[in-house]
C-alpha cells in the first residue's frame, strides 16, 4: 500500500454500504420509479422515544412534479424499522431496475 492510499484508508470508510440506505419509490400519479440515497451518517434525527427519523421528500425527472413525502425510522443500529409514505408506494430494487431497463428500450417521444 503506497502512501496515498494510506492516507485515503483514513478519510474514507472501509464498508460504505454499512452508512448508505436506498430509498426505491413509485409515484402513485404518473408511475415513475425514484430512487434515492439517504447517508445513515448524516441524515438522522435523533428521536425523543430513542433511535433515529428521517424525513424526505422525493420528486421524480419526469413531467410529473408530484411530492412523495417518506418518513423513515431507524432504531439505535441504524436498521429500519418503520416507513411510511403519501402520494406513492414504496418499491424494491428489483422493481426500480426493471423499470429504469423499459424506459430505456421506449423511444424517446413514448417516454412521460
Amino acid at each position: 500500500m503506497n502512501f496515498l492510499d494510506k492516507l485515503k484508508s483514513l478519510f474514507t470508510d472501509e464498508d460504505s454500504s454499512a452508512v448508505v440506505y436506498w430509498i426505491y419509490a413509485r409515484c402513485r400519479r404518473c408511475g415513475e420509479a425514484i430512487k434515492v440515497r439517504l447517508d445513515l451518517k448524516n441524515d438522522l434525527s435523533d428521536r425523543d422515544e430513542g433511535g433515529y427519523i428521517v424525513h424526505k421528500t422525493l420528486m421524480g425527472n419526469q413531467h410529473c412534479f408530484e411530492r412523495l413525502e417518506v418518513t423513515l425510522i431507524f432504531d439505535d443500529n441504524r436498521k429500519l424499522v418503520d416507513q411510511t409514505i403519501s402520494r406513492g408506494e414504496f418499491i424494491t430494487m428489483e422493481e426500480y431496475e426493471a423499470y429504469q431497463i423499459a424506459k430505456a428500450e421506449l423511444p424517446k417521444e413514448e417516454i412521460k
